[in-house]
């Protein structure tokens, strides 16, 4: 079983920063035990122009078998030969999937402490696959890579060169090109897509695999056309997981937000209280507030957590107090959008060192996301089902914990002065809930209660005496007392 990962290099960026990535060196040959025989790690090529990793699995057939998969997808067991002598050793599949998670995680986590630039950035990647089973043919591996921005080129394999007639096997060889993915978004792509091309496992499907297919699917299958079949198979057509995993997914792409679609509205609301001086949309004061409260604190490091097309990124980046942005997006046509809009390919070095964008579901804890001084929340936490808030909740305030916390969102009172808006709807078709400002304060509360902070509110936008302001933001300082324990522990 066997794969090869390629990139070619400029002479500002060597092709063997792969070595980096991947975490492997290309002057060693390197092999790792798993459960079903070993993995092997090597370099056929390695210079500044072009480096080459490969992955080679040698699987132990006898061991697979002692493990309990010496049966058919029926359970009754195979012929006494067939139990043995299979395609597993030869063909990509599961057992490659899980190779390729254990032998390079940190490269699939984007993470390398010695080059932390490096995860981030597109590179040319030449992916082969020599031999792939693909239940559904040439035409399937196509309609599953195609969207992430592959070329494909999948070969199907004849059943034997000398009796052409008998036609084409299942499998096919697979060569993948691209030159705007990450290695990490490489790496995802093939844990998942490999075992759902040969259709089947080679251990049992747990309810744990649903959190598998999500972070590796994390930026991109909440979008992808074959979504549906993609967690079918993956989840080897267990009716309750892939329920579950659909469910989630929906979750996901509901919490992605459309920053250009909320600042339309906005600016048509805004327009309906025009007067004969021409007002500031909303979306400019909620931004022109955010900025000031990140002065006010003092931050220098900051979080856009949700940052949809950039708009906030890109403001905070025209004050030089402001040392680190980063906007964070689950969103990967967003950040697309993001990029452009800051123009990051033209940027020059100073500014470029103080901007970076990546993919991430705030859902889920990133150590990505510690370390900083301010996060922002602005026209977020609304798009998720509240039952998923908690979740949000934790990763920013538990674990990430930055000593300051922004949060904007709407306030549903406002609303009856919409003279466009029909009463009972909320301002965006995305958005799950929309709080009344008790609701918003009690909310907050809890959180910083919960979590150490002590918490204040702004009104953004014109404070209305019966409704208050069109948008509610929450203030979250780290509570001293709590932050000199912190670091008393970290000391001790």
């Amino acid at each position: 079983m066997f794969l090869t990962i390629s990139t070619t290099g400029t002479p500002d960026r060597p092709a063997t920063d792969l070595g980096y990535l991947l975490h492997k060196h290309p002057e060693n040959a390197q092999a790792f035990s798993t459960s079903y025989g070993t993995a092997h790690v090597l370099y056929p090529e390695a210079d500044d122009q072009r480096c080459t990793a490969a992955l080679l699995l040698e699987v132990d057939a006898v061991a697979l078998v002692r493990r309990g998969k010496g049966k058919g997808r029926g359970g009754a067991p195979d012929a006494a030969l067939g139990q043995y002598v299979n395609d597993r050793p030869y063909a990509a599949s599961s057992l490659l999937a899980v190779a390729l998670s254990a032998v390079f995680s940190s490269a699939m986590r984007g993470a390398c402490k010695a080059r932390p630039e490096l995860p981030e950035q597109a590179r040319p990647l030449h992916i082969t696959v020599p031999a792939l089973p693909a239940r559904g043919g040439p035409a399937l591996v196509r309609s599953l890579f195609e969207p992430l921005g592959w070329t494909v080129t999948a070969e199907p394999v004849a059943l034997d060169t000398e009796f052409p007639e008998w036609g084409d096997s299942r499998y096919v060889r697979l060569e993948l090109e691209s030159e705007r993915l990450t290695v990490a978004e490489a790496l995802r792509h093939l844990y998942v897509l490999l075992p759902v091309l040969d259709d089947a496992k080679h251990y049992w499907v747990a309810p744990d695999e649903v959190d598998k297919l999500l972070r590796a699917g994390a930026g991109w299958l909440p979008e992808h056309p074959e979504q549906k079949l993609i967690t079918s198979r993956y989840l080897s057509r267990r009716w309750s997981l892939t329920r579950e995993a659909m469910e989630r997914l929906e979750l996901v792409r509901l919490a992605e937000t459309d920053d250009s679609e909320v600042e339309d509205i906005d600016n048509a609301v805004a327009a309906e209280t025009e007067t004969e001086e021409k007002p500031t949309p909303l979306a400019v004061q909620r931004r022109d507030a955010i900025i000031a409260a990140l002065r006010a604190s003092g931050a220098t490091r900051v979080l856009d957590l949700g940052c949809g097309q950039g708009q906030l990124v890109q403001a905070l980046l025209k004050d030089p107090r402001f040392t680190e942005i980063v906007g964070v997006d689950v969103s990967v046509r967003a950040l697309a959008i993001a990029a452009r809009r800051l123009k990051l390919d033209r940027m020059g070095e100073r500014m470029s060192s103080r901007v970076q964008l990546f993919q991430g579901s705030l859902a889920y804890t990133d150590k990505r996301l510690q370390g900083y001084d301010a996060a922002v929340l602005s026209e977020v936490v609304e798009h998720l089902d509240l039952p998923r808030l908690p979740a949000l909740e934790y990763a920013v305030f538990g674990a990430a914990r930055p000593r300051t916390v922004l949060v904007t969102t709407p306030n549903v009172e406002y609303n009856v002065r919409w003279e466009s808006l029909p009463a009972g709807h909320v301002r965006h078709g995305d958005h799950r809930f929309e709080w009344t400002r008790e609701e918003f304060r009690a909310w907050a509360h809890e959180v910083a209660e919960r979590h150490g902070y002590d918490v204040e509110f702004t009104p953004v936008g014109p404070d209305d005496p019966e409704v208050g302001p069109p948008t509610q933001m929450a203030v979250f300082e780290l509570n001293a007392a709590v932050t000199r324990t912190e670091k008393e522990a970290k000391a001790a």
